[in-house]
């Protein structure tokens, strides 16, 4: 595991073959009662699939057809990002509105989206059989995480030769499956309780109680608090993590669930209501709320969720961070490396120079602690004592370093 402190940039000469293009449509994308329109021209597109899994072969309203993807990806914009859909259309539909609202609606970026209804069934199983008040033998007997884990790795998969050029998981279930169905991504897979424990650490929280540790609660339904993920990252981070303990579990929480189950909407919030003060007073200083369910109990201006962080909001804020980072990226390769490589080809030196120190000194002032320059023809355009290249290593040094060491273990071997 690599130290947080340390930062690596790399630059090279490879780079797009092809200038990005825009898929720009106008159109209403979601309405509210507190926000009546809210119109945007985000380049997305929405993917669904049929009872068995398999993706449609329909053409969109541009005519593009979704079945000859595989040939060609669907977006080249290099801050692409592709949503898995979860346990609920709602909830994948709101954090997609969650990524307008951030990006200030025109400005959003491109993203593809998955919807699934059996996936979405196939999640809500998994949590249901965790709660055995609410669970029924037949369906617990027919559980396969096994297959949901194949399903969202195809969604991944599709989603990267659709052209994403990251992937994020809105739905707490899911992540439960993140390392498997993360493993041999192409592109970088956010990950929510990262998203949550780093965002809370950069918050610079103070303990409650003076020289007691920082203590993080957190809620969420059975399913999410047995996977364990949010108290690993989170203790990762050098948080307590405070969880419910069993008395709150039987007598709030699961209560509260079948409360939700039965449409007793009043029910369900003043038994979460309780379980949340029960964390509160123990001393935490926020309760990561992860469940949809949960929160939407609450109106938005309820004082207690002022004291709760929502892992949606989160990591909508850490996918726009990722795509506005993307563009930053886009934006040095188009106006410096890309024109300093043309320079090279046309043996202006002196141009090509300029344009990569400036593309050097981008990456540097963005608090990188060294830069991997793994382009034998960039490190070639500057002198040997150039104050620039002390920032910077060289892969063939290092490789020849490695050779050399080999070289001598072997021959002490003989």
């Amino acid at each position: 595991m690599f130290d947080r402190s340390l930062a690596v940039s790399v630059l090279s000469l490879d780079y797009p073959s092809h200038i990005l293009g825009f898929v720009s449509r106008q159109r209403t994308f979601y309405k509210t009662r507190l926000q009546p329109v809210l119109a945007t021209r985000p380049s997305s597109v929405l993917l669904h699939t049929d009872d068995s899994g398999k993706f449609l072969e329909s053409k969109n309203k541009s005519g593009l057809d979704t079945a000859s993807l595989g040939s060609d990806t669907l977006l080249k914009q290099a801050n692409t990002i592709g949503i898995i859909g979860g346990l609920s259309v709602d909830s994948t539909l709101n954090f997609s509105r969650k990524l307008v609202q951030q990006s200030d609606g025109e400005n959003c970026p491109p993203f593809v989206l998955c919807s699934d209804p059996v996936l979405s069934k196939e999640l809500l199983l998994h949590e249901r059989n965790s709660f055995p008040s609410i669970s029924g033998k037949t369906e617990h007997a027919q559980l396969n995480p096994t297959l949901i884990v194949e399903n969202l790795q195809s969604k991944r998969a599709f989603l990267e030769k659709s052209g994403a050029q990251c992937i994020v998981m809105p739905c707490h279930i899911s992540h439960t499956w993140h390392d498997e169905v993360s493993k041999g991504c192409s592109v970088p897979f956010l990950h929510m309780g990262e998203c949550v424990a780093k965002e809370l650490k950069e918050a610079k929280l103070k303990p409650l109680e003076a020289g007691s540790p920082l203590r993080i609660g957190v809620l969420a339904t059975n399913a999410t608090l047995t996977a364990g993920f949010y108290q690993e990252k989170l203790q990762r981070e050098g948080f307590e993590v405070v969880l419910p303990d069993k008395a709150t579990m039987e007598h709030t929480v699961i209560p509260a669930i079948d409360a939700l189950n039965r449409k007793d909407m009043e029910g369900a919030q003043n038994l979460l209501r309780i379980a949340l003060q029960v964390l509160l007073v123990r001393a935490v200083s926020t309760v990561v709320l992860a469940s949809d369910d949960m929160r939407d109990l609450f109106p938005r201006d309820d004082p207690l969720l002022r004291k709760c962080v929502d892992p949606m909001d989160l990591l909508a804020r850490s996918t726009i961070k990722w795509a506005l980072s993307a563009d930053k990226d886009k934006a040095t390769m188009e106006h410096t490396v890309i024109p300093a490589i043309d320079a090279l080809n046309r043996k202006d030196m002196e141009g090509a120079q300029n344009l990569l120190r400036i593309a050097l000194q981008v990456l540097l002032v963005r608090a990188v602690n060294t830069v991997i320059l793994a382009s034998d023809d960039m490190r070639d355009l500057f002198p040997r004592d150039d104050p620039l290249l002390r920032k910077c290593i060289d892969p063939m040094d290092l490789l020849a370093r490695s050779t050399i060491k080999w070289a001598v273990s072997a021959d002490k071997g003989t």
